[in-house]
């Protein structure tokens, strides 16, 4: 007696079809599971045992062999339990065969039947679409993440007795659909606006520019000057998100499992603030199967590091490749796999270790040396590769007392940022893989940001006096491209040029 039922495997981010084959022998009553399974899926056997006896039916006592096929990958998770069970009573000739053609299965088992979500089902329904398979049959709490993918039938069941009588045509079950124009407007809103940041007028400058050119910032300031409640809300300034960067944004989350039943699409750009004591698997990804890291879970959002030296130094040089190339491939013995980390990265830091420096009324306790080791806990090249370098000073309490309606509010910051990133995306509409100045190539840069002699003069001045690296030379003239797209003007100006310098201000070579 065989059966033949098809699930799914996650790999990084992206879904492949599994094909779980059961045959059942005259033996010794067993489960056996082949086709390299994790141990989550070698426990299953108990699980289904006891499913399968508590939904009223019963198991035959010979020998089962359960294969998972292509069987020289990797299987792991809880989602094969409810197709072995459907496999296996399959064979036993519970289950009407014909009617298992075009559906695949997924879900975990509680010992009484009921069926509990899983992980990665927005990739596994991607899958399933491109593999040309029409129905999905899941836990009911899964479904309205699955049927965000169009064109697939999502059938939503709560529990194993519940699958079996479907499939043998004695309840109907109708399949799951979802209004994604109802998700896009009902979760497309912040908790947080830029009314709430009161004074730091040069610190908004700033981040609208970053977020018009999608460029790296570094904010320097003592505490409470504000640097944690600007990041918080870059996010509400960026351009809405798209339906296709919806749907990779909420691949990534979904893998790991930090999509909830009420966003079944996640429609508002990532934020993450990592801690930092973090690894540089916990930031970059990894693991002995590998899951995406903050960056990933970053991607087409901001990536937020506070404290800046506080975090490791083998840490903060892992971001050096993902900053450059807006993925990060994560090497193991048996694969090679590449995560997306195209993110907007934010960090914070003190201008020295007690935080006072920069302070006009408190008085800094460091020393020259201290402050010199507290500035090389991050290398010349991170910091090259952060294209604005901003001081924030502390708040006067005049500035507190400024009234919310004098403040512009993030939907207009944020109409100006969509006008300006609609240049650029003009500008790059040949270019693949590009999107808006910050990820212009040396070849870009020299096509889109050329100057005449007096701007070369002026920024030649400026490197030679700051001591400044190539790259930031060329993160200048990314950010004078930025301001003037800003200004809605087809040149570089003079002007441009030396408002990008002043965001160069804080470069390392200042504090040596």
């Amino acid at each position: 007696m065989l059966a033949k039922v098809y699930s799914s495997s996650i790999s990084g981010i992206d879904a492949y079809t599994i094909a779980v084959e059961v045959d059942i022998s005259s033996g010794l009553p067993a489960i056996n599971i082949v086709g390299l399974p994790d141990t989550s899926i070698k426990e299953s056997r108990d699980r289904i045992k006891a499913a399968i006896k508590n939904c009223e039916f019963e198991l035959t006592p010979q020998k089962i062999t359960v294969n998972l096929a292509p069987a020289d990958i990797k299987k792991e998770g809880s989602l094969y339990d409810l197709p072995i069970a459907i496999g296996i009573l399959a064979a036993q000739d519970d289950i009407i065969k014909e009617n298992l053609n075009n559906y695949l299965f997924l879900g975990e088992l509680s010992l009484d039947g009921n069926l509990r979500p899983v992980k990665g089902v927005l990739p596994i329904a991607i899958s399933a679409k491109k593999d040309n398979i029409k129905k999905i049959i899941l836990p009911n709490e899964n479904a309205r993440e699955a049927s965000v993918i169009p064109d697939i039938e999502i059938i939503p069941a709560n529990s194993l007795y519940e699958v079996v009588k479907f499939l043998n045509n004695e309840v109907n079950i109708s399949p799951y659909q979802i209004n994604l124009e109802e998700i896009f407007t009902n979760n497309s809103h912040y908790e947080v606006d830029f009314t709430e940041i009161k004074g730091q007028k040069q610190a908004r400058r700033a981040v609208e520019l970053a977020a018009a050119g999608g460029h790296n910032i570094l904010m320097v300031g003592p505490p409470g000057s504000g640097k944690t409640m600007i990041a918080r809300r870059i996010p509400t300034i960026l351009p809405k998100v798209s339906l296709e960067e919806a749907i990779e944004i909420t691949k990534i989350h979904s893998v790991v499992g930090y999509t909830s039943p009420n966003t079944p699409l996640i429609t508002t750009r990532p934020f993450r603030s990592p801690h930092h004591t973090i690894s540089d698997v916990g930031l970059v990804g990894g693991g002995q199967f590998p899951r995406p890291g903050e960056i990933s879970l970053s991607h087409c959002g901001v990536l937020f590091l506070d404290e800046l030296p506080e975090f490791s130094r083998h840490v903060l040089e892992s971001l050096r490749q993902p900053l450059e190339d807006g993925t990060i491939t994560v090497s193991r013995a048996a694969s090679s796999i590449t995560f997306p980390a195209r993110f907007m990265f934010v960090a914070s830091m003190n201008p020295c270790p007690c935080g006072f420096l920069t302070d006009p009324v408190k008085e800094c306790t460091c020393n020259p040396n201290s402050i010199q080791k507290y500035f090389g806990k991050i290398s010349g090249p991170l910091l090259d590769r952060i294209d604005i370098h901003i001081e924030v000073p502390g708040i006067k309490h005049r500035d507190l007392e400024e009234d919310k309606q004098d403040i512009e509010n993030s939907t207009s910051i944020r109409d100006r940022v969509n006008i300006t990133r609609n240049i650029q995306r003009q500008r790059f509409k040949k270019r693949k893989h590009i999107f808006c100045n910050a990820q212009m190539q040396q070849k870009d840069i020299e096509k889109y940001c050329s100057i005449n002699k007096e701007c070369k003069d002026t920024l030649n001045k400026a490197l030679d006096k700051l001591g400044l690296s190539a790259r930031a030379y060329y993160k200048i003239l990314k950010v004078s491209r930025t301001i003037a797209d800003l200004e809605e003007s087809s040149e570089i100006k003079e002007h441009h040029i030396l408002e990008a310098i002043q965001y160069r201000s804080l470069d390392r070579q200042r504090w040596l």
